[in-house]
C-alpha cells in the first residue's frame, strides 16, 4: 500500500479550473486501478492532496436544493461571485479568500476501505487543529463537518465537508473558515441547514487575522497522524 501523498499548494485558483484538475487526477487513479484489475497488474496508485484558496464562489452538491442559494444570477455578478452545481455530496457552501480548502484525492485502498471512517477522519483532523488553538470543535449528529457550540443557542459551523468517491478513490474535501468574510454566507442557507450560524477561526480567537500557513502545517501534521501517511512535494506541469 502506498501511503505517500503528493502535496501541492495551488495558492488562489479559480474553482472550475481546480475542479477540472481534480477530475483529471481522480480519473488517472481510477484508470490505473481498472488497468491493474484487467491486466492482473500490481502497479502502485498515487495519492494527492491539494491546498487551494478560491475566489468568491458558491457550489451546490448533487443532493442539494437550489433554493438554498438566495441570490439571482445578477446579484451573484454584483457580489463578484460565481456558482456551480457539482458532483460531491452535501448541499450548498461558499468558498472564498481567507478560507483553507483541502482536496485529498486518495486511493483509499492504500489506507482503509470505509467512506464513513474517511469522513470521520477528515473531521478529526480539523477538530485536532482547533484544539491546537484551544477551541473545542465537535461533530453535530447527522451533519457532516465541524462545529462549535453544538447543543447551545450559539451553534456555528466552522468547517464544511463534501466528498465524492468511486472505486475507493476520493475527491473534493473540506473548507475551513480561517479569515473568511462571513457576509458571503448570508447569501445562502449553508449546507441547507437553517437556524445555525457560521464562524471563522479568527473570530473565535478574537484576532484580526490568523496565520494561514501555520494552520496548513497543523492540518498536514494531524492528517499524517490519523492516516499514517507521509507528504511529499509535488509540482504539476500544468494546472
Amino acid at each position: 500500500m502506498n501511503k505517500k501523498i503528493q502535496l501541492l499548494d495551488l495558492g488562489q485558483k479559480d474553482y472550475k479550473e481546480t475542479w477540472e484538475y481534480q477530475e483529471q487526477l481522480f480519473k488517472d487513479i481510477v484508470d490505473l486501478k481498472i488497468r491493474n484489475r484487467r491486466e492482473e497488474l500490481d502497479l502502485e496508485t498515487p495519492n494527492y492532496f491539494l491546498f487551494v484558496e478560491h475566489p468568491h464562489v458558491y457550489t451546490l452538491g448533487k443532493s442539494g436544493d437550489l433554493s438554498n442559494l438566495l441570490l439571482s444570477e445578477k446579484q451573484l455578478e454584483v457580489k463578484g461571485a460565481t456558482f456551480y452545481k457539482i458532483n460531491r455530496g452535501g448541499d450548498i457552501t461558499y468558498h472564498g479568500p481567507g478560507q483553507i480548502v483541502g482536496y485529498p484525492i486518495l486511493d483509499l485502498e492504500n489506507f482503509f476501505t470505509d467512506i464513513h471512517k474517511y469522513l470521520r477522519f477528515l473531521e478529526e483532523v480539523i477538530i485536532r487543529v482547533l484544539a491546537d488553538y484551544h477551541i473545542i470543535g465537535i461533530r453535530s449528529e447527522g451533519e457532516t463537518g465541524v462545529w462549535i457550540g453544538v447543543g447551545t443557542p450559539f451553534a456555528r459551523k466552522i468547517c464544511a465537508m463534501g466528498v465524492r468517491a468511486s472505486r475507493w478513490v476520493t475527491m473534493h474535501g473540506f473548507a475551513l473558515n480561517v479569515n473568511s468574510d462571513l457576509g458571503y454566507f448570508d447569501n445562502i442557507i449553508p449546507c441547507g441547514i437553517r437556524g445555525k450560524a457560521v464562524s471563522t477561526l479568527n473570530v473565535e480567537l478574537g484576532v484580526e487575522k490568523v496565520n494561514e500557513e501555520e494552520v496548513k502545517e497543523k492540518i498536514l501534521k494531524h492528517f499524517n497522524e490519523l492516516f499514517e501517511s507521509e507528504f511529499v512535494s509535488f509540482k504539476a506541469d500544468t494546472v
